[in-house]
C-alpha cells in the first residue's frame, strides 16, 4: 500500500538523536532518507556503545530504513554531490554545531533562491539568535537548562531522565514541523523553514510545573517516582518485593481503594485524608498504612485487588520486561529489521493504521550506499575510486 511520503526525498546532515529519530520517522512514513556522514567515523552516536550485537543502541533505534552516504562536506566534489542531491529533495535536515550549515552555504535563505520547493529544518540547542545562540546543548544540559531536573527527582536530589528526553522532544517538533511543511507546500508551492530548538520543545513540556509555579507561586516539590500534588500516586512494594504503581485521582476511587484494596472502608471518611489536599500533606502517615498492608501481599495479589476497585495501576517494569511484554506480544507490535550484524527486533511506530504498513528497512553500515547514490548522480566507477583516494566520500 501507498505510505504518506512515498516519493518524498530527505538529505539528512545529521548526528546524535534529535535530527536522527526526526528522520527516521520520516523514512517510517515512506520518506527516502539519504543519511550524510562524515567518511571513516560517521554519526558518532555509532561509537556509543556495543550493547546490540556490537552496535550502538541509540544507532539503530534511530537510523533504519535509511540510506549511508559518506560526503566530506568541505571537499569540493563532495560538495557538488551534495548540491546534485538537493536539487532533487524535498527536505533538508540538519543538526550541525551552531553556523556551520552556513557556512556550507545551506542556510535556508542561501538554499530557497536555488530551491524554492525545499523544505529546511534546522534543529540545534537553544536556536538560530539570542545570547544562548553558539552554546554547546547537549541533553542532560537541557534537561538542567529547561527546569526539567528541578522537578524530578527526590527531595534531596535532582534526577535525569532514564532516556534522551530533550533530544526526543525536538525530534518530535522538527517531524511534525516538517510534516506542517509539506502540507503548507502543497497549497503555497513553497518550501519553509522549520527552526526548531531543544529548549523551548522541552519549556513547552514543562508547562505544568510551569503553571503550578505561577505568578512566584511554590514550584511542584520533588516527589521520586511519586506524584508531586496528589497522593496516593506512586510506587509502592508489595511484600513479594515486587512494586505496583498506583494513582487515584478523586474521592470516589479514594472510597473505593479504602473500601477494597485496604479492606478499611472506614479509612475513606478518616479527617486526616479525607481530601486530596489532607492526604498530600498527611502522606508520610498514609503512606506508612499502605505499607503495612501490601506488606502482607505479593504484587500480583496487589494488582488483583486494585483492578477489582477499577483504580489505575502498572507493574514497574525493568526493560526486560518491557521487552516481554504480553500486551505489545498480543498486539503483535514487534518486527523485524535487518543490521550490519544481522537482523533484530524493533518495535512498530506508534500509531497503527489500517492505510499503510510502516517501513521497516535495515539499519545501514556507515558508506553503504555511497557507491550506488552517486552511479545515481552519474559517477563512474573510476570517479567513485578517486573520490575514496582523496577521502572526499
Amino acid at each position: 500500500m501507498t505510505r504518506p511520503l512515498d516519493g518524498i526525498t530527505v538529505v539528512t546532515l545529521e548526528h546524535a538523536i534529535a535530527a536522527p529519530f526526526c528522520t527516521r520517522q520520516l523514512a517510517d512514513l515512506g520518506a527516502r532518507v539519504i543519511k550524510v556522514e562524515r567518511p571513516g567515523v560517521g554519526d558518532f552516536a555509532r561509537a556509543y556503545d556495543e550493547r546490540v550485537q556490537g552496535m550502538a543502541s541509540h544507532f539503530v533505534w534511530t537510523n533504519r530504513s535509511k540510506e549511508s552516504l559518506t560526503l566530506d562536506v568541505k571537499h569540493p566534489d563532495a560538495q557538488q554531490v551534495l548540491a546534485e542531491l538537493l536539487e532533487t529533495a524535498d527536505v533538508l535536515v540538519q543538526n550541525l554545531a551552531p553556523g556551520a550549515a552556513a557556512r556550507l552555504g545551506l542556510s535556508f535563505e542561501a538554499l530557497h533562491a536555488r530551491h524554492p520547493q525545499l523544505i529546511c529544518c534546522d534543529i540545534s540547542g537553544y536556536g538560530e539568535d539570542g545570547p544562548y545562540r553558539d552554546k554547546k546543548a547537549y541533553d542532560l544540559l537541557i534537561q538542567a537548562e529547561s527546569g526539567f531536573l528541578s522537578v524530578t527527582g527526590a527531595p534531596d536530589a535532582p534526577a535525569k531522565a532514564g532516556c534522551s528526553i530533550a533530544d526526543i522532544a525536538a525530534g518530535m517538533y522538527a517531524y511534525t514541523g516538517i510534516l506542517s511543511a509539506l502540507l503548507q507546500r502543497g497549497k503555497t508551492g513553497k518550501g519553509s523553514h522549520v527552526e526548531v530548538s531543544m529548549l523551548e520543545s522541552m519549556v513547552e513540556w514543562m508547562g505544568f510545573p510551569m503553571y503550578y509555579a505561577f505568578d512566584g507561586a511554590a514550584p511542584p516539590p520533588r516527589a521520586g517516582a511519586a506524584h508531586a500534588t496528589i497522593f496516593p500516586y506512586g510506587p509502592f512494594a508489595a511484600g513479594d518485593g515486587g512494586t505496583v504503581m498506583l494513582g487515584l485521582q478523586n474521592e470516589r476511587e479514594w472510597a473505593a481503594f479504602c473500601r477494597t484494596v485496604m479492606q478499611q472502608p472506614d479509612l475513606a471518611t478518616d479527617e486526616r485524608f479525607a481530601s486530596n489536599p489532607r492526604r498530600v500533606t498527611n502522606r508520610d502517615a498514609l503512606r506508612e498504612l499502605i505499607h503495612t498492608v501490601f506488606g502482607r501481599l505479593t504484587a500480583a495479589q496487589v494488582v488483583q485487588r486494585l483492578d477489582e476497585a477499577q483504580i489505575a495501576n502498572a507493574r514497574v517494569n525493568d526493560m526486560h520486561d518491557v521487552w516481554q511484554h504480553p500486551q505489545l506480544k498480543a498486539r503483535g507490535r514487534w518486527s523485524e529489521v535487518g543490521t550490519p550484524s544481522g537482523p533484530i527486533a524493533a518495535l512498530l511506530p506508534p500509531g497503527r493504521t489500517n492505510a499503510y504498513a510502516p517501513r521497516m528497512d535495515a539499519v545501514p553500515a556507515l558508506g553503504q550506499h555511497t557507491a550506488a547514490i552517486l552511479k545515481g548522480l552519474g559517477r563512474s566507477a573510476e570517479t567513485i575510486e578517486r573520490l575514496h583516494h582523496e577521502h572526499a566520500i
